[in-house]
């Protein structure tokens, strides 16, 4: 918990992975920690740097972005923070936006088949309510990116629903522009990702109202909310190489752990190889170096 790096500010959310700070009326401080979550669970031992890689790669992307719609982005450069949050326990890490209205829908893009669309795939034959060719592998490039939202909980698992559920939810016109505006985003992601020899398998995005126009909002195509493969290394029919938590997901699943409270205890060498994977994929994305880069032993 940070509330003590930032004295003075009111702490109005405290998420899975992040902390919200109100400023005034029209603005917030986004901090991200660095707790990771895992199948909706918080573990008890945090990811070094994990934090500051979120919200670095995050403002990169929100600044490449800017030209498929508003987000709710306004800096990550410390100058501009208010004075509070400019401490070293929120170097990196802290971010200045727009207070948004959240929609409460997780709007999910899938360009590979993977994870929970994978075991949808082989059990349906779809993912989403979409239907997909038979005899896909684990993996496969998708015939196109597929839109599939899933529901946002506070508490617990979120839950995968259709398109047509995703509009009764929310009415049909906002739906189809979460979608468009999702697609669009998945494709420049997908774009910039094959140009660093990675592949951009599948992603999250969240959306909000800002002053009545649908703004992107959140954190935007990093690890945690990301699947992010080795192009060199990919293989159709396996599980690919990722720098993204899928690395943790596979080892507290081979641990036997139920994916309820409490988490299990990571050992020192996932928590290296997940930070070592989370530095990577920024370093890869951005074409920036990062300091003090100690890959696993």
């Amino acid at each position: 918990m940070l509330r003590s790096a930032v004295e003075g500010l009111e702490l109005i959310h405290r998420g899975k992975v992040r902390e919200t700070y109100r400023i005034d009326d029209e603005r917030l401080l986004l901090v991200a920690t660095d707790r990771l979550s895992a199948f909706d669970v918080v573990f008890d031992q945090p990811i070094p740097d994990k934090g500051a890689v979120l919200t670095t790669l995050s403002a990169y992307w929100f600044e490449l972005l800017a030209s498929l719609g508003p987000t709710h982005f306004l800096s990550a450069d410390p100058k501009q923070l208010p004075e509070t949050a400019r401490t070293p326990e929120l170097a990196g890490r802290a971010m200045l936006v727009r207070r948004a209205d959240r929609i409460d829908a997780e709007c999910v893009v899938r360009g590979y088949l993977a994870g929970s669309g994978w075991a949808e795939y082989r059990r349906d034959g779809m993912v989403g309510g979409h239907p997909l060719p038979e005899g896909l592998r684990e993996a496969e490039r998708l015939p196109e990116p597929i839109f599939t939202p899933s529901t946002k909980a506070e508490v617990g698992h979120d839950e995968n629903i259709t398109r047509d559920q995703l509009a009764d939810m929310v009415g049909g016109e906002l739906a189809r522009q979460l979608e468009e505006r999702s697609l669009a985003a998945y494709a420049a992601g997908a774009v910039r990702a094959e140009a660093t020899g990675l592949i951009l398998a599948d992603t999250k995005f969240e959306f909000g109202w800002i002053d009545g126009e649908l703004a992107l909002i959140d954190e935007v195509l990093t690890p945690d909310s990301s699947r992010f493969w080795d192009a060199v290394q990919y293989q159709p029919g396996s599980n690919p190489a990722s720098f993204d938590k899928q690395y943790v997901r596979d080892f507290v699943a081979a641990s036997g752990w139920n994916k309820e409270p409490p988490a299990p205890a990571l050992p020192p060498e996932v928590i290296a190889g997940t930070r070592y994977r989370y530095v990577t994929a920024f370093e890869r994305l951005t074409g920036r170096p990062w300091l003090a880069v100690e890959a696993p032993t």
